[in-house]
């Protein structure tokens, strides 16, 4: 008999719970989330033989204790927050909101539901996705400070810079400004500590480009095969996907990366709509790469959207029309790697 253990995990401590198969709580165990978590874990599970872990939200706060187990040579399923909240409202008779209970219904949602991930040690793809998601931080950052320092220099200079915002460009516009008033030199420090800033995020987002590009080459992927996808594209492709072979078809990808669209009918009206699901970094470096072949003249991808355009779509649904030729595409090229 497999024994399902579930597991709350949270920053100061990880609540499990074990059930049998008929949903029977065995045990029930809470740890403090030390050095020693995991051997507690293991040692206390020990004694109820063959056992299957189910961890909430294993990519996120149960990461840790998730490679952990996994390292231990433990079988781990990863169980989506939002799962384990509905089965603990619906399914288990106990809606109360505590860790047990939480552990619980964690449990019994590995438990019915078959199709879950099992977590793997963590490799290349896990690489790429944390060094993707740095490298989005660092942009955001940016184009934050970017604007900032857009308004600093209206308020010293007329107009400011009227075209998109470099270093060069502002150092030289505050080299020729002269501060006359205690205001203006304020905004002119200010100005200057933007400055600072904008450089000191110009210099890591190269370093980022670099640390991609090694690593992207290091995989050994053909995505950069495909027309638009580049390093930085490809890492996040590759990341946020994981292990492409848990999708079964080309359309059970599409719907993860929410380029598919939705059923919206009722009363026999059959409606189809834009999806909104699915992993959103994922659908943004599809729909990168889809502007990128647009922006091509005579690329496939250009003469696709063109040819959607004259059959009657508008611009919004071609576009959508395309992001799911390169969701293929990309499906097709993650399996080509994956069989290597």
């Amino acid at each position: 008999m497999t024994v399902i253990i579930g597991i709350d995990p949270h920053k100061a401590s990880h609540t499990a719970v074990a059930i049998d198969r008929d949903e029977q709580r065995l045990a029930e165990i809470k740890v403090r989330a030390t050095i020693q978590q995991s051997t507690k874990l293991l040692a206390w599970a020990e004694p109820l033989g063959d056992r299957t872990w189910a961890v909430e939200s294993a990519g996120g706060m149960g990461y840790l204790l998730s490679q952990q187990l996994v390292g231990a040579g433990e079988r781990v399923l990863d169980v989506p927050a939002t799962l384990a909240s509905r089965v603990r409202v619906l399914g288990t008779g106990k809606s109360d909101k505590n860790d047990p209970n939480d552990a619980l219904s964690v449990a019994v949602a590995a438990l019915r539901s078959p199709g879950l991930r099992f977590v793997e040690m963590a490799n290349h793809r896990e690489v790429l996705r944390l060094l993707a998601k740095r490298n989005n931080q660092i942009g955001r950052l940016r184009n934050i400070t970017v604007s900032r320092l857009h308004a600093a220099l209206i308020n010293l200079s007329p107009g400011g810079i009227s075209k998109e915002l470099n270093a060069s460009d502002a150092m030289r516009l505050l080299n020729d400004f002269d501060p006359v008033t205690p205001v203006e030199q304020i905004r002119f420090d200010l100005a200057h500590e933007l400055l600072d800033d904008v450089e000191r995020l110009d210099a890591q987002l190269k370093v980022s480009h670099k640390r991609i590009k090694d690593a992207v080459k290091a995989s050994g992927t053909s995505l950069t095969d495909l027309y638009g996808v580049g390093p930085i594209l490809a890492a996040a492709l590759i990341g946020y996907t994981g292990d492409v072979r848990r999708f079964s078809n080309r359309d059970q990808f599409a719907s993860y990366a929410g380029v598919a669209p939705i059923e919206h009918s009722s009363g026999g009206r059959v409606v189809h709509r834009l999806s909104r699901r699915g992993n959103r970094q994922l659908n943004h470096a599809i729909h990168m790469v889809a502007i990128c072949q647009i922006r091509q003249k005579d690329s496939e991808g250009r003469v696709y959207f063109e040819r959607k355009v004259d059959e009657g779509k508008t611009k919004r649904e071609a576009i959508r029309s395309l992001k799911r030729q390169v969701s293929n595409a990309v499906y097709r090229q993650l399996l080509i790697d994956a069989q290597k």
